[in-house]
């Protein structure tokens, strides 16, 4: 019997989230497991594990999908989930520019008050 550490997905459709479980690697992704180890909701950027739980199935040779080794990495290190990439805030926004007649306009009361 192959054991994976694998995502079986939970959630509404278009709003996914994630249960991290171990399961025989011939049942359906979200058929029969074992038992459930942590979840993951890339939404919400929230993601935790059962570390005993994982190294424990690890040493007896389950073998852990990209996703979840990835995540498994994670949450030994302690690092959070990284936020998705966002454009700085210059580049977003383009500079403000006068319109031509605002410009005239104050000019034309500068040169009243300066007289």
């Amino acid at each position: 019997m192959a054991v994976k550490i694998r995502l079986r997905r939970a959630g509404k459709r278009n709003a996914a989230c994630h249960r991290i479980v171990v399961a025989d690697g011939r049942s359906p992704r979200d058929g029969r497991f074992i038992e459930i180890i942590g979840s993951y909701d890339p939404r919400n950027k929230a993601e935790n594990v059962d570390l005993d739980r994982a190294e424990y199935w690890l040493a007896n040779g389950a073998q852990a999908s990209e996703t979840v080794a990835a995540i498994i990495k994670r949450a030994r290190a302690g690092v959070p989930m990284r936020p998705a990439a966002e454009p700085p805030a210059e580049a977003s926004a383009p500079p403000r520019q006068t319109a031509p007649a605002e410009a005239a306009g104050a000019d034309a009361e500068d040169s009243d008050s300066e007289s």
